[in-house]
């Protein structure tokens, strides 16, 4: 089942406070960037961010799941009511994503 674009812009409008967001439909599905930072995406209308260290240890009560078969553990934000939360973790993982020493580099 494809998400609607109403929930994702919902959850876009509730991210404002953490950077410019915005969505690009992806096989279906949407894929979430933050100031040009790819940090999440949107399947079936639940809200899965980017594991990092940071958000990790911050929200270590959030669940985590693959947000489609044969994908990786994201962290999913299932009260996508709180804004708080979600804006907090936006921008834990953003920063974190942007750090150049946490890229994985090809030797």
């Amino acid at each position: 089942m494809a998400s609607h674009p109403d929930f994702v812009q919902y959850v876009a409008e509730q991210l404002q406070d953490a950077g410019t967001i915005r969505s690009r439909k992806m096989f279906g599905e949407y894929g979430l960037y933050c100031d040009n930072v790819f940090f999440a995406v949107i399947c079936d209308d639940q809200f899965f961010v980017k594991i990092t260290p940071q958000g990790e240890a911050t929200f270590p009560n959030l669940p985590k799941a693959p947000p489609y078969e044969g994908a990786n553990n994201y962290i999913w934000v299932e009260d996508v009511e709180d804004r708080d939360t979600m804006t907090a973790l936006t921008r834990l993982t953003c920063l974190a994503l942007q750090d150049p020493s946490s890229k994985n580099r090809r030797k």
